[in-house]
């Protein structure tokens, strides 16, 4: 596990999966028939538990002000702080390390009981599973 500190808050814009874990692609799907993919945007996987679920966002960085509201998408902070992560190298041939990444990190007793879990998609093969720490 390492420690990670996001310096800034990112701006990004959202779809929400109709279901966790089923509605996951389907998000990031409509998320990218939204957006022309660019090297230069970061995209995100945003859960939470609500309940008796798991609400998941499939999330990419707005580029310029007001993005989300054009798209008719829904607009999120992700906020600054530390983070404790660890990263799925080639997670497409692992998708399972993902959840394992999550289950790992959210059972040390010094995370924010009011963050989210973050996937950070580093490119097409590689994400940054992360879980803000209390500040």
């Amino acid at each position: 596990m390492d420690k990670f500190n996001l310096e800034k808050d990112i701006n990004v814009l959202c779809v929400t999966a109709t279901s966790f874990p089923d509605g996951v692609i389907e998000a990031h799907n409509k998320l990218h028939s939204l957006i022309s993919p660019s090297k230069e945007r970061r995209y995100f996987g945003i859960s939470r538990p609500n309940k008796d679920e798991i609400v998941y966002k499939a999330a990419a960085e707005e580029m310029e002000e007001g993005e989300a509201d054009k798209l008719s998408c829904e607009r999120f902070v992700i906020k600054k702080g530390e983070f404790i992560c660890l990263t799925i190298k080639d997670f497409m041939e692992d998708v399972q390390g993902i959840e394992n990444a999550f289950r790992k990190l959210i059972s040390r007793d010094d995370i924010d009981p009011n963050g989210y879990c973050l996937e950070w998609y580093l490119n097409e093969k590689d994400v940054k599973c992360m879980v803000g720490l209390k500040s």
